[in-house]
């Protein structure tokens, strides 16, 4: 059966608290197997007959957002994806070693060109960032938190949600289902 991740938005950040077995909890109600959590920052890997479309992220927001009061984005992807995410290369490496963070931001859809070019005027000599597919890479030279680059800026231009993850995360979660 596929194995296939979800990324949570809205978990474990700005005062919403969930536990990690009551995530578990949540998406074997649905029916998913071999449910696991990587990290308690909404990551969630799972297994499921149903095809990673919008359709399934639709049902597991529906029942998430019953059991938990609130609405929370759900992005999946399968392990092919996540992959291919760890190995696209947005950045030179140099770039990429002296940076302080490469984040990973994921999307619903892939955007259009305009929407891109909109995106990427939002580049600075501190921010960097790339469009591939559904994800957006964001280079940021300095802590985060210094960074005068909101995220919801990105998704007012991308008009919808986005929800991010430090690339390593990325990585380690790729590495530790390569077998």
């Amino acid at each position: 059966m596929p194995k296939y991740v979800a990324f949570l938005r809205a978990v474990n950040v700005g005062g919403h608290v969930v536990k990690m077995d009551e995530l578990r909890e949540l998406f074997s109600s649905l029916k998913f197997s071999n449910v696991e959590t990587f990290i308690a920052s909404g990551n969630v890997i799972f297994d499921t007959k149903s095809a990673p479309d919008r359709k399934l992220e639709e049902k597991i927001e529906k029942r998430l957002e019953t059991a938990l009061g609130y609405e929370v984005g759900t992005f999946v992807r399968s392990l092919d994806e996540i992959r291919a995410v760890t190995t696209h290369q947005a950045f030179a490496s140099d770039a990429v070693k002296s940076a302080y963070v490469v984040n990973v931001g994921f999307m619903r859809d892939s955007l259009s060109a305009s929407v891109i070019e909109q995106a990427m005027s939002f580049r600075t000599d501190i921010d960097d960032f790339h469009i591939h597919g559904r994800e957006v890479y964001w280079l940021c030279r300095i802590r985060q938190s210094d960074s005068k680059f909101p995220a919801k800026k990105f998704e007012k231009a991308i008009t919808g949600p986005a929800t991010w993850r430090n690339r390593n995360t990325v990585v380690r979660l790729a590495d530790k289902y390569s077998h």
